[in-house]
């Protein structure tokens, strides 16, 4: 058996093994419903949020403030990253307190945002870009950094202008650094929206979390979990894909 097929196989068999070791701790122990749930009362509370449509409003919503949140976060962290990484002396000014707003606790400026952008979409949107952006411009900073010296001599030798010069050498020699900084911040936006609608939504996944929570509805709010895992694992997959088949020229 090859590795690929070993890999598989470890896919398959690892959340079975979690699903019945969970299934057995809970029948052996009798834990309580509202403490524990079972796996199938949770795979039942799934189905049907899907299936009576409860889940699709609030999953639309998410997914907009991660979008909107990305979007402008890698666009902003970009820009920035490529200033900082052409000027030193920029980043030496101003990286101070980019690090300082950086280091932060999100969760403290949260209530100051909502002070600031009132309690809808905006300032669920402003929250997911405050923890996208640093990560896509850390990323840049590092790859536009990181462009070997050799390549910058063969720009010299064929007389490249600076525009070409970053078209064909150093944002394609950079794509790894930045396409790590991408998919953390698109793992970060996941976080950023789940964050905001608990604490300002009245709609979206994190305000299904909150409802589940207060009501001791425990399996529809392992079934919320779950989603949003995967929401987060689909969104951070389609990035490596798009990497791989950009790097695909190597």
């Amino acid at each position: 058996m090859n590795n690929r097929a070993l890999h598989a196989v470890f896919m398959v068999v690892t959340p079975l093994a979690l699903i019945a070791v969970w299934w057995a701790y809970v029948r052996i122990f009798n834990v309580p419903r509202f403490v524990l749930p079972p796996p199938g009362a949770v795979g039942s509370a799934l189905v049907a949020l899907f299936r009576d449509g409860t889940i699709w409003p609030h999953l639309a919503h998410t997914l907009g403030i991660i979008v909107a949140g990305f979007g402008i976060g890698s666009a902003l962290g970009f820009v920035l990253g490529f200033i900082l990484a052409k000027s030193p002396r920029t980043e030496r000014i101003i990286g101070p307190y980019l690090f300082f707003f950086q280091t932060a606790p999100k969760i403290a400026l949260a209530p100051l945002f909502i002070l600031w952008f009132g309690l809808g979409l905006t300032s669920q949107i402003v929250l997911a870009v405050s923890l996208v952006f640093f990560p896509v411009m850390a990323g840049t900073i590092l790859g536009l950094r990181s462009v070997p010296a050799n390549f910058g001599f063969l720009a010299d030798i064929l007389h490249l202008t600076r525009r070409d010069r970053l078209v064909r050498i150093e944002l394609p020699s950079a794509v790894p650094e930045i396409f790590a900084g991408l998919k953390v911040g698109a793992v970060q936006a996941t976080i950023g929206a789940i964050l905001a609608e608990w604490l300002s939504g009245g709609q979206g996944l994190g305000y299904l979390m909150v409802f589940a929570g207060t009501t001791y509805k425990t399996p529809m709010l392992f079934a919320m979990v779950l989603v949003t895992s995967l929401l987060g694992i689909l969104i951070y997959q389609s990035l490596a894909g798009l990497e791989k088949w950009l790097l695909s020229w190597r």
